[in-house]
This record gives C-alpha cells, sequence and structure tokens, in this order.
C-alpha cells in the first residue's frame, strides 16, 4: 500500500475535566503542511450519547478487498469500550467532515452474540466486518467475536463457535494465506475498567495468552501460554507480507516483545525477543515500575518495529531485519513517568532520569502511548491517552489538562527518532473543554488497520 502523503486524521476523544459529563466525538485534524489549518482539529462529530469510552478504529473496507471494486473505504467503525455500542461513521461523502451514518446498539451485541466491550475491528475478503470483544455483558472476562454485515453493519453473530471463545479478548490479526488467526488478552472488563490493580493479575483477571484459530473453521487450535513474561499481550502484528508466517505482540506488564511463529510442524510458538525491564523506584506505587508497552506496530516494508513504553516514556525503533534477534537503532523520550523533575526517584538504573519534555511551550502530559506510521515510513504521529480509567490513576495531570498528539521525525534508512518541534495538537486547547485523544487512522488506510490477501 504506497499512497501519496497523508493531509487529515482521525482520532476518537474522549472529554475530561469538563465539569459536566460530555459525549465522545470523532477529531477530524489536518496534517497536511501546506494547509493553513495545519495541526488543527477542523472537525468535531459528538456521538448521541454518553459514557461510550471511544478508544480503537477500523474500517468497513480495506486492502482485503483489493480486486473487489464495489467495495469503498468510506465508513469508519467505532466501538465504545465501555457503553458496547458500535458507531459507523461516513467518511466518504466528505472526508474532512464526518458524520454519523448508523448505531448499533449494545443490546444487539449482548442478545445476538453473548459478547461486550468491542475493541479491534477489521474488514474481511467476504465483505464482512470482524470485531473483536473483551468481555461478556456481566463484565466478565470473554473473547469471541463479532460479525458486521459490510453493508448494512447489522449484526450477523459470532464469528467463533459456540463455547470457543477465549478466557480473555483484546487484539487479533489475521493471515488468509496460511489459514491462521491470532488474538490476544487484555484483562476482564471489570476489573480493569476503574484502574489497574496487582491483585487483580494475581486473581487471574488479566490474561497472558495467545490464541490460534483455524480461517476457515474458525476453530480454535492452540492457545501459547506466554507466562510471567508475557502478561497483558495487547497489540499483535502480523509482518505486512502475505507469505509471512510470523509477526510480533507487545505484552504490556512485563516491558517484553515476543515473536510467534509456524513451526516446520504446522503448529505455533512464541519466543521472548525483546525485553525493557522494569526499574527499581521509589515514590511510586509498587517498588518496580514497568515500561507498559501498550502500542506496537511494523514498518510497510517489515524492516522496523515501533513500541510505545507508556510509563518510561519512551518510544524505540528496533531494525527486525534478523527477525529473531531485533536491534534497537531509535529512541527518544516524550513524558512519561520517571522524568527528572517529578516525584518518583529511580534506583540502581546506569540511565539517567530523561527531563521532562515541552513542545511550544507545553509540557508534555503522560506518555507515548498510540502510535501510526506515514506510509513512506517518515513520520511517526503520536499520542498519550492510553484508557481514561488509567489515565486517571498514572497519570492525573493529564486528566485535568488533556492530551496532545505528536510528530517523531523517522530515519528510515539507518535508524533514528527525533521530535518534530513544528507539530503539536494540544487537545487541552478544544473549545467545549480539554480532551484525551486515542488511536489515529489515516482516510487511505494505513500499517495497522490494512490486511493483505
Amino acid at each position: 500500500m504506497k499512497g501519496p502523503r497523508e493531509e487529515i486524521v482521525y482520532l476518537p476523544c474522549i472529554y475530561c475535566n469538563t465539569g459536566i459529563l460530555k459525549p465522545d466525538y470523532l477529531a477530524t485534524v489536518d496534517v497536511d503542511p501546506k494547509s493553513p489549518t495545519y495541526c488543527k482539529v477542523i472537525h468535531r462529530l459528538p456521538m448521541p450519547n454518553l459514557r461510550d469510552e471511544l478508544h480503537h478504529s477500523g474500517w468497513n473496507a480495506c486492502s482485503s478487498c483489493f480486486g473487489d471494486a464495489s467495495k469503498k473505504r468510506n465508513r469508519l467503525i467505532l466501538p465504545s469500550l465501555i457503553s458496547s455500542r458500535i458507531y459507523v461513521v461516513d467518511v466518504g461523502t466528505n472526508p474532512r467532515a464526518p458524520q454519523m451514518h448508523k448505531m448499533v446498539e449494545p443490546v444487539d451485541l449482548f442478545w445476538k452474540c453473548g459478547l461486550a466491550n468491542p475493541h479491534t475491528t477489521h474488514c474481511l475478503g467476504n465483505g464482512q466486518i470482524m470485531i473483536s470483544c473483551m468481555g461478556e455483558p456481566g463484565g466478565n472476562g470473554k473473547g469471541g467475536f463479532v460479525l458486521l454485515d459490510g453493508e448494512t453493519f447489522e449484526v450477523v453473530g459470532n464469528w467463533e463457535h459456540p463455547g470457543e471463545a477465549a478466557p480473555f479478548g483484546y487484539d487479533f490479526w489475521y493471515q488468509p494465506r496460511h489459514n491462521v488467526m491470532i488474538s490476544t488478552e487484555w484483562g476482564a472488563p471489570k476489573a480493569l475498567a476503574n484502574g489497574f490493580n496487582p491483585d487483580h493479575v494475581k486473581e487471574g483477571l488479566y490474561g497472558s495468552s495467545l490464541h490460534i484459530w483455524d480461517w476457515t473453521s474458525h476453530r480454535k487450535l492452540q492457545t501459547l501460554d506466554l507466562g510471567e513474561d508475557g502478561a497483558i499481550p495487547l497489540e499483535l502484528r502480523f509482518l505486512h507480507d502475505p507469505d509471512a508466517t510470523e509477526g510480533y505482540v507487545g505484552c504490556a506488564l512485563k516491558g517484553s516483545v515476543f515473536r510467534f511463529y509456524k513451526t516446520p510442524k504446522g503448529d505455533w510458538a512464541a519466543e521472548k525477543v525483546i525485553s525493557v525491564p522494569s526499574k527499581k523506584v521509589e515514590g511510586w506505587v509498587l517498588p518496580e515500575m514497568p515500561s507498559l508497552i501498550t502500542d506496537i506496530l511494523i514498518s510497510l516494508d517489515d524492516r522496523y518495529i515501533y513500541f510505545s513504553n507508556w510509563l518510561h516514556g519512551d518510544i524505540r525503533q528496533y531494525d527486525i531485519t534478523d527477525r529473531r534477534n531485533p536491534r534497537l537503532v531509535g529512541q527518544v523520550f516524550l513524558g512519561g513517568s520517571i522524568v527528572s523533575d517529578g516525584p518518583i526517584r529511580v534506583l540502581e538504573d546506569p540511565e539517567p532520569q530523561p527531563p521532562p519534555r515541552f513542545l511550544q511551550g507545553r509540557r508534555v502530559p503522560g506518555g507515548p502511548q498510540m502510535l501510526q506510521l506515514s506510509l513512506d515510513g517518515r513520520r511517526l504521529y503520536v499520542t498519550t491517552s492510553l484508557f481514561s480509567g488509567w489515565d486517571k490513576q498514572f497519570y492525573p495531570d493529564m486528566t485535568q489538562q488533556g492530551s496532545v498528539m505528536m510528530q517523531v521525525d523517522v530515519d528510515s534508512e539507518v535508524g533514528g527518532l527525533s521530535l518534530n518541534q513544528d507539530f503539536l495538537v494540544d487537545f487541552g486547547k478544544e473549545p467545549d473543554g480539554p480532551a484525551l485523544a486515542h488511536e489515529l487512522r489515516y482516510p487511505g488506510g494505513d500499517c495497522t488497520s490494512d490486511i493483505w490477501l
């Protein structure tokens, strides 16, 4: 997938610190440096309900539908992580001013699928839309999948067979040429909704496994337990090459990246290939602070992997030419919990605590979280909000002041990351109050939305 430079970006946003409850909204941001509204929110589409928690988004059609002229990428799918609503937004009629097209009510997910808390959206080659879910209507964990009709957006039913849902759900990616889909786990929605409690890990309310599914029969074939080092495996990415039989997953709690791969026997396995050690600290809730890898992506040429350490505050770039031995080639600190002027002191660590990061006079709040790479691999866009319940716990100042969107310039030849000082979208200055912006999507597709057949 190659195309012109991105001109606009869509981001789901949640108001914070406004005094009264307000609906979430979809922001359209101008990222064209030649435009008079560069770095500005040029449109806001409010949702018609409250307490949705817009989180991730996906498309009605993508590269999986390549070759079908009737399929157009003109609807953005917005699942609500808490309310379990699914919004379908028309971005085709006027890409710079999206409008609401349809709303799928939670009761459709509850009654037709026994599922709730929808998260990741991928379009399928058969024209349907598939959305992973994290739980069931009672707030317990349940890793199933909802199918939507690609034309009417009505709930069709479950993708998985009855009784075969995983204990927890979160992200997924499929590779049709190898007849496989792999899904990940976060935790039970009622455990994580209001913040992170370490005791819930011990109580088994968070996941640590990858689930391997037969793409054609929809049967679950394997469960790969990643162990303690693989606790809370979140974002999962296959290599973009549709012939590839491997990829990577970021595991939040221990700061690990695992490579998953197909073995010569035909089954699947995983191995840890990157580890970001936790830091011994004082002045924090625990004696050790994990890096908390929360987002990960692979460049379209399958050469680099990027991930964010939300608590430590850095983004890393690894050369993955040698798939089993990633090599660190770029790193940049953008906020985080261990800044040198903060209340937390890092102990017994050879790396100095990074200074706070200021951009155009604005102190960067929170830590780097959601990532999106330009199609040419030269610009990495970053937002700082993870999930409102966790934002309030770990970065209360951000929930008072709003989050930001930044641009990191990437050396895609030999590696290297640097913050672009001329780019800032400050969601603390929204006209109706500060907001928390989350995932980023380009109208033409990107390296975390599209799957090739």
